[in-house]
């Protein structure tokens, strides 16, 4: 049983029917809209100097000798590797194709005119990576009431970096007022809608070698759509992440979503685990439902990806922060006044963003005193403690190793 539908559940769902594992997957599939489709392996170390890395595995070095707690240094350099590149495998055979650069991180413009390293990119992103390497003369497209993203302030921001930059903007017909990220990107998987945006970007480019437009070309098409428009306009385009929740994120949920079922994983969406506990035969048995027991479900093992307190994984009350799921013992300052810092903006970052369950080398959750909780109970992803990854840029990397370390601990139990 995988135990979460975000970015470590679904990683942990595939690793394990990769594997021949019979797997149920449970959780509520919201929280993968906010991915951003950047695949961040650790791009910020130490958080307090914000010091960015260029090589991801010398990043990691450094982080393993300053927090010998972090999950990233329960796990070698080459598993990580491994996981992540048998997770990009996956997502383009899913239709999600991605590119990296196996020794070091890339740079990717955001929606703030800024640039940011990550390691994966999607194949729809790559075009740009090389267009703000080579500074290209580049024609960034907005449209009319799409909020979220603009044009006009990407290239104000990188005037100066990026002299040979121009904006421009297209009014989508049929459309007053708002625009909507998902009808837009649905509408432009119809030929039609290809066609008049081919057309229009036609009208407006100049003596630009590259065209930038936000994140939504499409949700299963985006090949396709950026190859059409490449085949009219003569030149590339790429695509800007968005503001999440973002079209990226509702591609990642589709594709790995049928990418899962047809690799046999029965999947349990929009529904949680009510009540589990351990049984007889030394397995799981979950209570399954939205808000009332509907199925139970007899597990041999569990893999724990239910994330932080956005993925209901942790909770919070005016005292403690707790496990929802099995009462997990959780790491957390001793006192509420510890858990955040008094500015917001803190470059400390803050020790509520640290909390989570502890484990031992196997990923397997443990007590205060460092027993292992269940032998065949394993934890992957943001619920594990020590792990800033919001501020460190390691978010996908973290979910992914992590998941693929969960799965394969348990394969090699001598009971498994």
């Amino acid at each position: 049983m995988v135990i979460g539908a975000g970015m470590a559940g679904m990683a942990a769902a595939g690793f394990a029917a990769d594997r021949g594992i019979s797997t149920i997957q449970v959780g509520i599939t919201g929280e993968i809209i906010y991915a951003s489709g950047l695949l961040d392996l650790l791009g910020v170390h130490p958080i307090a100097e914000k010091r960015t890395w260029t090589d991801p595995w010398a990043a990691i070095k450094a982080l393993r000798k300053d927090q010998p707690n972090h999950p990233y240094a329960r796990l070698k350099s080459k598993i990580i590797e491994t996981a992540v590149a048998e997770y990009m495998t996956n997502l383009n055979e899913a239709g999600l194709p991605y590119r990296c650069q196996k020794a070091q991180n890339t740079e990717v413009l955001t929606p703030a005119g800024t640039v940011k390293l990550t390691y994966g990119v999607p194949q729809s992103m790559w075009a740009g990576t090389r267009a703000w390497k080579k500074k290209w003369p580049c024609l960034i497209v907005d449209f009319k009431g799409l909020k979220g993203f603009s044009a006009r302030q990407i290239c104000e921001v990188l005037k100066d970096q990026w002299p040979n930059l121009r904006c421009g903007q297209i009014k989508w017909p049929e459309i007053q007022g708002e625009v909507y990220a998902e009808r837009l990107a649905r509408q432009l998987e119809l030929p039609q809608h290809r066609q008049f945006l081919a057309q229009t970007l036609k009208t407006v480019i100049s003596r630009e070698k590259a065209v930038g437009l936000p994140a939504v070309l499409g949700i299963q098409k985006t090949s396709q759509i950026v190859a059409d428009l490449e085949n009219t306009i003569g030149c590339p385009v790429f695509e800007i992440p968005t503001l999440p929740p973002a079209i990226t994120g509702i591609r990642l949920r589709e594709a790995l979503v049928k990418q899962l079922s047809e690799k046999g994983v029965r999947t349990l969406y929009q529904m949680k685990v009510l009540q589990a506990q351990f049984s007889k035969s030394g397995g799981f048995v979950l209570d399954i439902g939205q808000t009332t027991a509907e199925l139970a479900v007899q597990a041999k093992a569990v893999i724990l990806a239910s994330g932080r307190f956005i993925g209901q994984g942790l909770s919070a009350d005016r005292t403690n922060i707790k496990e929802t799921i099995f009462d997990l013992p959780v790491h957390q300052p001793a006192s509420r006044n510890d858990w955040h810092q008094l500015d917001f903006l803190d470059p400390r970052g803050h020790a509520i963003n640290q909390c989570g369950v502890e484990v031992d080398n196997a990923f397997r959750p443990i007590d205060n005193k460092g027993r292992i909780i269940h032998p065949r109970l394993f934890a992957a992803g943001s619920i594990l403690a020590h792990s800033d990854w919001m501020r460190q840029k390691c978010g996908s990397g973290l979910a992914i190793a992590t998941a693929y370390a969960a799965v394969n601990a348990y394969l090699n139990q001598p009971s498994s």
